[in-house]
């Protein structure tokens, strides 16, 4: 574009009132270095011109031919902006459409619906407004243009099903880029009333997941709308016609009709809506749980629609992303649906370029950073022109999303537009940058009053603008130029500091800017400084007591209330983690229950927005008090004692009573008593005391903070005897034997006795028949039995307490009761009622009050239980079960019955003292029911693709066994079926399956009899494979040995294996170890030479592992040299030389004992003639020499002496 200069009209600052117009922009102002100018709202300037900025984006459509199109595009900037539009990468003008009408004051251009064709308005757009300044860029927008939706003629379709099949009724409505509104109705355009079992897909399908024979009719209708087009279509209706099963309709597990096979995928971009569904048949109609499998199903980012059928996404995010599972259950099994879903986000922005204004000079950097999945590829335009497109200019460079312009010129104004765009579309942003000049002005406000307190620091404003940076000079009313004051001083920013105000500174200031004629003023107050005038005390509290602190201070009255702060040894208390436990009202501080660590320094700070002022006080804690002194007893008579004492100290805290506690001599009980309190004023106490006791006396001191320790013991006092005061309590008859009466009471406490030989008079007659007369006897203690007064008699009782000082007051009377005997009879009239196989009613009639003996309690029924029908009944009960009743009851009914067998039935009465004879007996047994489940399940496998099932009969048949049914399905396969096997043998107790070598089943064998399938017994359990040695080996090595460890392999039978080892620097020869166990998990290989390196290997079948080690230590060095070094060839001379030393002994032994010979003789023998030297060797051959002649025959053993000599060459 064009230079064109950018100085601006502006007016100066001070007392110019002319028009201004006011630019609302960031109040920011200019600061050195390469930063930006943001005018402040305060700076005036006349008519600034200004990029075009888009304020109204156009907006992407589908339409069809029967629709108004608009494209909206606005734009605000200085002059006006200039509109134009570009399509599909071209120039687009709409005025030259006639068919288009095109806003004057705007890019806006609309069509107004017709008949004809529309489709060549289809594409993409884009809006450009500019004015001299620069070009801005719209979004893009498309326009999408659609036919009117028709519907082809179709069949009409009839569908016919068998009760409890499933069934889909097809919609099938038009492709289009808008998704239509389907509604299934009937002919009445009533809405198909849908559920868990009646449920419309997202693809308009009518899902069944059984079909009632109620679902037939022939109406079924799939009404379409598309409210953009506003068009509804009715598609032909369906007739379904449900036949009614002539069996029983068996269930079915379920499975999966929307979406099909074990898992599906689903992509969809962050910020959208997604519905997954679950749509599944079987019958009855299964049940729906959803799962997160990979995370935490989120309860708040998630709803559930269409009876679970559906899971509602709204506004997803990436974290959202992830596995989803259905779970589809019902009594016959389950099917699952896994659902992946990707979520991917269209472009959006991180980091936006912000258009702003700079001096001649700087430095512009405009940072655009985006982010999306894909991540977008970011690209950069001037005035809607690719900067890949334009001259290259060395102040401008481009490096991580960030623009950089170097010492910019007043030519360099422009639009920069910001685009980031991948496969799921783009975003685009303008920044403009206004390289311009303007002159100074101050912007604080003209006449300021400024207020500070005496001592305090303050600073006046006098903030400036302009371009370049404009300079400013104070002087004060009555000082002239501050540059001598030394308090004064004028800071960067052009205010003024003036420190430790005094009230000698208040007056008017003058700000003027260097060079110019531009002034303001400003006026200074300065106020009296804040005092305290009645400073924190310091307390002293009582542990756990409220402690209140107060801060009474002074103000100057043109200063507005201050603020208290408290503080604990300068912490403050609002920041402190006990700031629960204190109450700041105003200047007073309260801790409510103060503790010893509340002990300390509290400090009052009053703040004002001027200045502050700070006293402080303390608190200290009181203790309790000290024990009481000089215990003395006087005016002692019969039943008081006067008890005086001397306080103790009470530690700043007054005693507020004295506890005088007692302890009697002699007695069992060893613990002080409470006997009397008196206030803390008073140092002595009159005390009652009660008569025959001795006491011990001491005295507790109690004040706010608590007890002290206890006084000194005085000496015993003893109380004269004196008759009883009072009488036992809770007489009553306690009679549990027939014909006695057994009174008994609660013995008194021996402190009521009042003096020795202390007993009860007991007194007793019947209530009717008997006169006023009474009986009388004198026991120690309870209980009292008189014998042969009836059973269940009335009689007045009463009990009086005598000692030998007399007796005690007259005791009122009770009436008690004799003891009761066994009822006489049974109730008679007892039936009873089957109800189930496992329940029964019994009855009976009520039994004769007077043939109770005593209090009616209620009856007891007895249930026997005598085996299964159809064995032996024996005479000896297995188990009999007792059941109690209410008096007022006549029936009951028992449950938890053993089915299909023999029971036997009594009931009796009961009183207190026991229960009477039972009624005849009455044998019944209960009907077949299931059976339990087998007592035992056990799997063995003998290959690896078979399975033998073992079980034992279930320990509670329930009726006549008729045989088992064994199910079994793959834990690790959702899709498998339950596979069946009835087996119609009830003996049976084994069962052989082939199975998958590569997955783990459970197991469900359950009995049946006539009645039904019982319980099942489950296990889980996999076939074992075939064995193989182990391969993954650790290895640990010693000097003479090395250890191998390894982890055996589940399900693999154990395996016995050889671990081959072989020296390297020795023979050539592979030893083996003892048969090691693949299920053993360690081995420990021995013999080996320190320092060597050895191969080991196991080789089995198609299984090889082999591994280098060296054993630890120093190596052994062996002496190479020829055969005589060999330990054979050393072995065999060994046992040579030691034959020889055996037969030499053993031929000197006989020559000692058989005779003599001639030496001379001997040693003129011949030689053999066998004998000859060997050439080149270390030894000669060996000769043989016998005897020839001798004076007496030798031995034979002599004789076959042989002699070896060697023969030295």
């Amino acid at each position: 574009m064009p230079a064109t200069s950018q100085k601006q009209q502006v007016s100066s600052r001070g007392r110019c009132t002319a028009l201004l117009l006011p630019l609302l922009l960031l109040a920011v102002a200019l600061k050195p270095g390469n930063t930006t100018i943001n005018i402040p709202s305060r700076y005036k300037i006349r008519d600034l011109k200004s990029p075009p900025v888009i304020t109204a984006q156009p907006k992407s459509v589908t339409t069809f031919s029967a629709d108004d199109i608009t494209l909206t595009c606005d734009a605000t900037g200085n002059p006006p902006p200039t509109f134009r539009w570009v399509k599909d990468g071209v120039e687009f003008d709409p005025s030259k459409d006639p068919d288009l009408s095109v806003s004057r004051d705007s890019g806006t251009f609309s069509l107004t619906a017709k008949d004809g064709p529309i489709h060549q308005y289809q594409g993409r757009y884009n809006c450009y407004a500019s004015n001299e300044l620069g070009t801005a860029v719209s979004n893009e927008a498309r326009i999408v243009t659609e036919n009117t939706p028709t519907l082809q003629k179709e069949k009409i379709i009839t569908k016919k099903v068998e009760e409890g099949e499933s069934v889909v009724l097809p919609c099938n409505p038009p492709n289009g880029t808008v998704a239509p509104v389907i509604h299934w109705m009937d002919k009445k355009l009533r809405h198909i009333q849908q559920n868990e079992r009646v449920i419309q897909g997202r693809d308009g399908n009518l899902y069944f997941s059984h079909a009632t024979v109620a679902d037939s009719r022939d109406d079924y209708t799939c009404n379409i709308q598309f409210p953009s087009a506003r068009v509804i279509k009715l598609k032909e209706p369906i007739k379904l016609t449900v036949f009614s099963s002539n069996s029983v309709v068996r269930n079915r597990r379920p499975q999966m009709m929307r979406p099909t096979g074990p898992s599906s995928s689903y992509l969809v971009l962050s910020g959208q809506n997604l519905e997954l569904e679950c749509i599944v048949q079987g019958l009855p109609s299964p049940s729906i749980q959803w799962i997160r499998k990979d995370g935490v199903l989120s309860e708040s980012r998630t709803t559930k629609d269409s009876n679970d059928r559906v899971l509602r996404f709204q506004n997803i995010s990436e974290t959202d992303g992830g596995e989803y599972q259905c779970t589809a259950t019902n009594p016959q099994g389950m099917s699952t649906h896994t659902y992946r879903v990707t979520v991917e986000a269209a472009p959006y922005w991180i980091k936006e370029p912000k258009s702003q204004l700079y001096a001649p000079g700087e430095t512009v950097k405009l940072e655009c950073k985006a982010d999306g999945i894909p991540k977008p590829e970011v690209t950069w335009s001037i005035n809607g022109i690719l900067l890949s497109d334009i001259d290259p200019d060395p102040r401008r460079s481009v490096k991580h999303g960030v623009l950089t312009l170097k010492n910019v010129e007043l030519s360099d104004t422009a639009v920069f537009q910001c685009k980031a765009a991948s496969k799921h579309g783009s975003v685009l942003i303008n920044a403009y940058v206004y390289v311009i000049e303007l002159p100074p002005q101050i912007l604080t406000e003209d006449g300021l009053m400024y207020s500070v307190a005496e001592g305090q620091t303050t600073e006046l404003a006098c903030e400036t603008f302009g371009s370049p940076r404009p300079n400013v000079t104070w002087e004060g009313e009555s000082w002239g130029a501050l540059v001598a004051n030394q308090r004064m001083i004028q800071l960067s920013d052009g205010s003024l500091q003036i420190s430790n105000a005094s009230l000698n500174d208040s007056g008017q200031y003058t700000c003027t800017v260097n060079n110019s004629k531009i002034t303001i003023t400003a006026e200074l107050d300065v106020l009296n400084k804040t005092v305290i005038v009645k400073p924190p005390l310091a307390l002293r509290i009582q542990r756990g007591k409220p402690a209140t602190l107060t801060c009474e201070y002074q103000v100057d009255s043109r200063q507005d209330l201050p603020q208290v702060q408290w503080r604990k040894n300068t912490q403050k208390l609002t920041e402190s983690s006990d700031s629960d436990k204190y109450m700041i009202d105003e200047s007073t501080l309260i801790i409510p229950e103060v503790e010893e660590e509340d002990e300390g320094t509290y400090t009052c700070e009053v703040i004002t927005t001027l200045d502050m002022a700070k006293a402080s006080g303390s608190i200290t804690i009181v203790d309790r008090p000290d024990p009481p002194s000089l215990i003395q007893m006087t005016e002692p008579k019969e039943r008081r004692v006067t008890l005086s004492w001397t306080p103790g100290a009470d530690h700043n805290s007054p005693v507020l009573e004295y506890l005088i506690e007692f302890e009697e001599t002699g007695s069992d009980r060893k613990e002080w008593e409470e006997l009397s309190r008196v206030s803390g004023s008073s140092q002595r106490a009159t005390l009652p005391l009660k008569p025959f006791i001795s006491y011990h006396f001491r005295v507790i001191a109690i004040n706010e903070i608590g007890k002290s320790d206890p006084s000194m013991v005085t000496e015993a006092y003893s109380t004269p005897a004196a008759p009883p005061d009072s009488n036992p309590e809770g007489v009553r008859s306690d009679s549990d034997e027939p014909g006695t009466l057994v009174i008994t009471w609660k013995e008194m406490d021996r402190r009521s006795f009042n003096g020795p030989d202390f007993h009860y008079k007991v007194m007793w007659r019947k209530v009717l028949g008997s006169g006023p007369s009474w009986h009388t006897k004198d026991i120690t203690s309870p209980p009292f039995v008189v014998t042969d007064v009836g059973n269940f008699s009335a009689f007045d009782i009463k009990v009086q307490a005598v000692n030998e000082m007399g007796e005690g007051p007259e005791p009122k009377s009770i009436i008690g009761y004799s003891g009761e005997d066994y009822p006489l009879e049974a109730p008679l009239d007892v039936g009873l009622i089957l109800i189930n196989s496992t329940a029964i009613k019994v009855t009976w009639a009520a039994v004769n009050r007077e043939t109770v003996r005593g209090r009616l309690q209620g009856y007891k029924i007895y249930l026997t239980y005598l085996g299964p029908k159809g064995q032996h009944l024996r005479r000896e009960p297995k188990t009999t079960f007792v059941v109690t009743t209410d008096s007022n009851e006549e029936k009951k009914v028992l449950g938890d019955l053993q089915p299909f067998s023999h029971y036997n039935l009594a009931v009796s009465v009961f009183n207190y003292k026991g229960e009477g004879p039972q009624s005849e007996s009455i044998l019944f047994f209960t009907p077949e029911g299931v059976p339990g489940p087998p007592s035992s399940l056990m799997l063995d496998s003998p290959s690896e693709t078979e399975m033998t099932v073992h079980w034992t009969p279930p320990n509670q048949p329930n009726g006549n066994l008729i045989g088992y049914i064994l199910q079994h399905q793959q834990l690790d396969n959702d899709a498998s079926l339950m596979q069946v096997v009835k087996i119609s043998d009830p003996t049976a107790s084994h069962y052989k399956l082939k199975l998958d070598p590569h997955s783990r089943y459970r197991f469900y064998l359950r009995g049946y009899t006539a009645i039904g399938e019982g319980l099942p017994i489950i296990k889980d359990g996999a076939t074992t494979l075939d064995p193989v040695p182990p391969s993954d080996i650790s290895i640990s090595t010693g000097e003479t040995s090395v250890n191998l460890t390894w982890v055996s392999k589940e399900r693999q039978r154990n395996v016995e294996f050889f671990i081959h080892y072989l020296r390297k620097d020795g023979p050539d020869k592979w030893e083996k170890s003892e048969k090691v166990n693949s299920t053993q998990s360690f081995y420990t290989l021995h013999g080996l030479q320190p320092g060597s390196q050895y191969r080991l290997k196991i080789d089995f079948n198609n299984t090889k592992w082999e591994q280098e080690i060296q054993t630890a230590g120093a190596r052994v060095m062996e002496v190479k040299s020829g055969f005589v070094t060999e330990s054979w060839f050393i072995g065999l001379i060994s046992a040579l030389v030691l034959l020889l030393l055996v037969l030499l002994i053993l031929c000197f032994i006989k020559r000692s004992k058989g005779g003599k010979y001639s030496v001379k003789e001997k040693e003129e023998g011949q030689i053999d003639s066998e004998a000859r030297p060997m050439n080149n060797e270390a030894f000669g051959e060996y000769r043989c020499v016998t005897m020839r002649r001798s004076v007496q025959p030798v031995s034979r053993l002599c004789a076959r002496t042989v002699s070896y000599v060697p023969t030295m060459v």
